[in-house]
């Protein structure tokens, strides 16, 4: 680790980050009047929200601060492009490519093995040997509300316990394997194209994580994975149909299968740091 590494990590190793996080989840769900309303507002002046694409733009019509971080877009603001998958969030690019045999990119030569960040299913983790990957970068300012790059249906959840490290790309440069370390939801999914899995990361300050289907998956913070399984039911979506959200900002993971027939292609103008919106063109097939 350089001199650089080490002033941006030194301040995240020494803080108790579970137990901010813990605090700042509180307050957020917390319906806090006065002092909700001006955490809100000042959020807005900060980061710069963009309430003009809000399905409500009233920053005092949001009870708690979770309301107003997870508030919906209006209609229409973000069409879906004629394309295989397209864009699940608002955000950045932190990376993308080829999986190397089982090795994730992350940044500055770091990277993670699949197998790890599935939370150690090396039956599930084999599936995306020589596949591809895509990491997204959710900011504060986002619409932090995840949707389905594609038609699915569900086949698994994995609740998978760790870290809670700042996912903010200054991190993702300075700590080898961030994504692999952090508390994360590993979402699998059947599509017509073969297995997907999307995986939501935690992060400091990020209370927690929700899916549609299940709600807030916060299990007793343990050492162990935990699995839901739904073969015995049918939880199905259609492309741009949400799927889950983050209560406070962090980062998902998408792994695809190696296609030997007709290989993925990344939109040609992705490129890292880039911008993007949810709905616009990802990857074709």
């Amino acid at each position: 680790m350089d001199a650089e590494d080490f002033k941006t990590m030194l301040p995240q190793h020494l803080l108790p980050k579970r137990l901010l996080t813990e605090l700042a989840g509180a307050f957020a769900r917390r319906q806090g009047g006065a002092l909700t309303q001006t955490a809100i507002r000042r959020f807005i002046a900060r980061y710069g929200v963009n309430m003009a694409e809000a399905a409500n733009p009233d920053p005092a019509s949001y009870a708690s601060f979770n309301e107003f971080f997870t508030r919906p877009l209006k209609d229409g603001s973000r069409p879906l492009a004629d394309a295989t998958w397209i864009c699940p969030v608002d955000g950045a690019i932190s990376a993308f490519g080829p999986v190397k045999k089982d090795q994730v990119y992350q940044a500055k030569g770091h990277g993670y093995s699949t197998r790890t960040l599935v939370g150690g299913d090396a039956g599930l983790a084999a599936q995306f040997d020589d596949g591809h990957f895509a990491t997204l970068y959710l900011s504060p300012k986002d619409y932090h509300r995840i949707h389905m790059p594609c038609a699915g249906t569900l086949r698994e959840m994995i609740w998978v316990p760790g870290s809670l490290y700042s996912v903010n790309p200054a991190t993702a440069k300075a700590l080898p394997g961030l994504f692999a370390k952090n508390e994360r939801v590993v979402c699998v999914f059947d599509t017509a194209h073969g297995p997907f899995v999307l995986v939501l990361v935690g992060a400091t300050i990020v209370g927690s994580m929700a899916t549609t289907w299940h709600g807030v998956v916060n299990p007793p913070r343990h050492k162990d994975v935990k699995r839901w399984t739904y073969e015995n039911q049918t939880i199905a979506f259609q492309q741009g149909q949400e799927m889950g959200r983050f209560l406070l900002g962090s980062t998902v993971v998408m792994l695809w299968p190696k296609r030997t027939d007709s290989p993925l292609q990344f939109n040609p103008d992705w490129a890292p740091a880039r911008p993007i919106r949810l709905g616009e063109a990802m990857a074709t097939i």
